[in-house]
């Protein structure tokens, strides 16, 4: 064989080595998508998430944050997709793909954090990830958002006071019926809504603290009322048929980094909880601690009865969640 003729052999065989190590390389890359910016409750989870992920295995994770993917329902159908192959995502969204999943975001469900986690970490909590498998989810873990509160430009103290308020909520069926039994006026939109806010196409906003400082609301709302009207859960998700490909040892690191994370993740916005409520007193925000739940609770009392409880499925799981919460 001449020189001229192994040359070209061995540029040949460093092509497709190279090619193949690329493919490698894509085929371990973990797509995993997050609508908040870093400092939020979802990057904490992901890049824990990522952290561990990578120190005990050969794959990457690349996160998408900040909005880069769209809002939380784009990313939802983009892991749908398969064109990204994880997310963790607000639970409210999931209601539109899975209505099992709304019965997380039943107001005044959950008492505390820790009745919170006894149920999710608990049978009802797998049941329902079990569920979102029906629209190509692979339920991983539940993170948090945490307890969720009104801040608005005027007093919030009961129910009254929302009658006819232009209130931002998620894009989330149970979300826009809470606000429309508590006579408020709701507009679903994706996060974040600053600019809504100060052209005042919406008037109020309802989240948990932790974002409220993030995104620094407090400079466009000065009230904050801490109704606790529903527990908020962030969940983790891959796309289910990209995760049903993966051997049995990848599938056991990535739910088991998954769930760490989460755990990591709760802990962190728990003990950081205190220290942000403070942090918004000293900017000027006026926080009732004190409003009146029974007022929110009698004007939701009917909402299992609701039309978003009929299918026999939700309804059923909705069961399972209350009577493991009494």
């Amino acid at each position: 064989m001449d020189a001229k003729k192994t040359r070209w052999i061995a540029c040949i065989v460093l092509i497709i080595a190279f090619w193949a190590s690329n493919v490698c390389l894509a085929e371990n890359i973990i797509k995993l998508g997050v609508v908040t910016k870093r400092g939020g409750a979802q990057n904490v989870c992901a890049e824990k998430f990522k952290s561990l992920l990578e120190k005990d295995t050969i794959r990457w994770v690349k996160i998408y944050d900040n909005g880069s993917l769209g809002n939380e329902s784009d990313i939802l159908k983009k892991v749908q997709s398969g064109e990204i192959q994880m997310a963790v995502v607000t639970s409210g969204p999931f209601d539109e793909f899975v209505p099992e999943a709304r019965v997380v975001d039943y107001p005044y469900l959950f008492k505390n954090y820790q009745q919170a986690d006894l149920l999710l970490d608990g049978e009802p909590g797998r049941q329902l990830l079990k569920s979102l498998e029906k629209a190509g989810f692979k339920g991983l873990a539940f993170a948090e958002n945490g307890f969720r509160n009104v801040t608005a430009n005027r007093p919030i103290h009961s129910a009254d006071d929302v009658a006819g308020l232009r209130i931002r909520v998620m894009q989330s069926i149970i979300h826009q019926e809470i606000w429309r039994l508590l006579g408020a006026t709701p507009i679903p939109l994706g996060w974040p809504i600053n600019k809504e806010l100060k052209a005042k196409t919406v008037e109020a906003q309802e989240n948990p603290v932790f974002l409220i400082r993030l995104y620094k609301i407090y400079k466009l709302q000065k009230y904050l009322s801490l109704t606790r009207h529903v527990y908020s859960s962030h969940i983790a998700v891959a796309n289910l048929a990209w995760f049903q490909s993966l051997n049995a040892d990848d599938q056991t690191a990535i739910q088991s980094a998954m769930i760490k994370a989460a755990r990591f993740e709760r802990d962190w916005n728990r003990k950081n909880e205190a220290k942000i409520l403070n942090i918004l007193r000293k900017t000027g925000m006026v926080i009732n601690e004190k409003p009146d739940i029974n007022s929110f609770k009698n004007r939701l009392a009917d909402l299992e009865k609701s039309h978003i409880f009929k299918d026999e499925s939700t309804s059923r799981m909705l069961k399972i969640f209350m009577d493991a919460a009494r």
